[in-house]
């Protein structure tokens, strides 16, 4: 590129606009980001997605190298689960995506789809909508699939540990479930759900099960090691009739890039959309969206082209070290425990509900204070479930391959944080909703009565911004005293703002 001080001075904006940013590499931020620590993973990914920049992923007829690197990257990852040799004697079929969420919205687009249809053609005496069964620990994109497709999403309680019963997820099958949905591990405390139990029942009863791998499809096929065993999960369970796994994630590519595998071509061309009714080109769109571009899905196959099998076992081996010693470090501060029994390398921690009062430590103020050690943990609220006991507060921990490098630093980081807020009690914001009596109403608020409740919580700025805090423990504490829909109304409100609220000048 040629240089000039205008594009010197545009690119020092963005670095000055960049500043509040927090780091994506070197093993400060266990969540969000996934750092392999190999610094020329980087510039290959930087240089594959500027050699395909200007391509549109829309038709792949003009731009063939589109669906060559698709073919590359859905083969590689379905020879990570067993789609290679699926118990049919066929291959598994897939698509790539811009994400998990998308992958996971297709999946439910493609068993509601083929439910109707195979209702339409039996004249089954069903009614309603199809429905999707699921852990409540399932990822949020399901809600938000429910909602786009005109779906029920049934939600199983799972036990205080996280754990669902397969036997509780089997019940709730009818002929009107179009797919369960099982995770591999699920998100918010890294178990490993029964997928070698419910998916054959499943299959015996026609509905369709989708494993949610997002966050462990690139990383558990290289996880058991000694006493570290993974029980089926992928493709070699009979019944696994779709899988969803994010090259972004521990595929180590840019955001945003996922592969949707599916066991069956009927399902794959069933979650795409294809139409010639209006006068324009024929509109045939396998995913989601129209116009995609190509530098994630590039960046994605020179990734695995550089890694190959090898490379992603060795970064495994060194995520899975850096998992056991900051199990072992947590386990060994009284206070604090992990929650459940966590496959891969997710932790949630909680404060330990077997110990005295006064040596507990309360896992969102033990974030805060984490932070100021220079690592940013991620709080998660506690949830109310229906027929379910009480899941607590926790805090989650993303371990990657670059945390190996720094995980004597944050074990230190770890324990004294502890030290600093044990015993201090969570915080107690029950009585604000009397305070400012709308935040215990249910219901969803508009635009302006959102804002005015976050200038009076100190979330609001001046002409309309909005405020983040320094702090999240208080505002975890708030999202458990106040309905659900008025939580999610003012933190929509909140994210919405901060790009509203000015010109955006650094």
């Amino acid at each position: 590129m040629t240089e000039s001080p205008r594009i010197d001075a545009i690119l020092a904006r963005l670095e000055r606009l960049r500043a509040d940013d927090a780091p994506t590499h070197g093993g400060r931020v266990l969540s969000y980001v996934y750092d392999p620590g190999l610094a020329e993973l980087d510039e290959l990914a930087r240089r594959a997605a500027a050699a395909v920049q200007s391509l549109n992923g829309l038709d792949p007829t003009t731009f063939p190298s589109v669906a060559r690197m698709e073919q590359r990257l859905i083969d590689f990852a379905a020879g990570l689960v067993h789609g290679d040799r699926l118990p049919s004697g066929e291959r598994a079929v897939g698509l790539v995506t811009s994400g998990g969420t998308e992958s996971c919205l297709l999946a439910v687009k493609s068993a509601r789809d083929r439910w109707r249809a195979a209702r339409a053609a039996t004249s089954d005496a069903a009614t309603g909508n199809p429905v999707v069964v699921a852990p409540v620990t399932a990822h949020a994109a399901f809600h938000k699939a429910a909602a786009y497709f005109d779906v029920e999403l049934d939600l199983v309680p799972v036990d205080g540990h996280g754990a669902v019963d397969p036997q509780e997820v089997i019940g709730r099958l009818s002929e009107r479930t179009a797919l369960v949905v099982l995770s591999a591990p699920n998100y918010p405390f890294a178990g490993l759900d029964p997928v070698a139990t419910v998916a054959p029942v499943a299959a015996a009863r026609g509905v369709a099960v989708h494993v949610d791998a997002c966050i462990g499809g690139w990383v558990l096929p290289f996880w058991e090691s000694g006493a570290d065993a993974v029980a089926p999960w992928d493709f070699r369970v009979a019944g696994v009739t779709s899988l969803s796994m994010d090259a972004h994630k521990y595929g180590y590519a840019p955001k945003g890039a996922s592969v949707l595998l599916f066991a069956n071509r009927d399902a794959k061309r069933a979650a795409g959309f294809a139409t010639t009714a209006w006068p324009g080109y024929p509109v045939v769109n396998p995913t989601m969206l129209g116009s995609r571009s190509a530098t994630s899905l590039a960046a994605a196959w020179a990734v695995v082209e550089y890694l190959g099998t090898e490379g992603f076992a060795e970064l495994a081996a060194r995520t899975r070290d850096a998992t056991r010693r900051l199990r072992d470090r947590i386990d060994g501060i009284g206070g604090l425990e992990v929650v459940g029994d966590p496959t891969g390398p997710l932790l949630a921690v909680r404060a330990d509900p077997a110990g005295p009062e006064p040596d507990r430590v309360d896992p969102h103020l033990w974030a805060d204070r984490v932070r100021e050690h220079g690592f940013v943990l991620q709080p998660q609220p506690g949830l109310r479930q229906t027929g379910g006991p009480e899941l607590g507060h926790t805090t989650h921990l993303t371990v990657t391959p670059v945390t190996h490098g720094v995980v004597d630093e944050l074990c230190a980081a770890l324990g004294a944080a502890a030290d600093a807020v044990r015993g201090t009690p969570p915080i107690d914001l029950s009585e604000l909703p009397t305070a400012i009596p709308a935040l215990g109403e249910p219901g969803r608020l508009g635009s302006d009565a959102a804002q005015e409740i976050l200038v009076s919580l100190g979330l609001g700025g001046g002409e309309g911004a909005a405020a983040l805090p320094e702090q999240l423990a208080p505002v975890m504490a708030l999202l458990d005293v106040i309905p659900g829909d008025r939580a999610e109304s003012l933190l929509s409100e909140l994210l919405a703002r901060l790009n509203e609220a000015g010109t955006g000048a650094d």
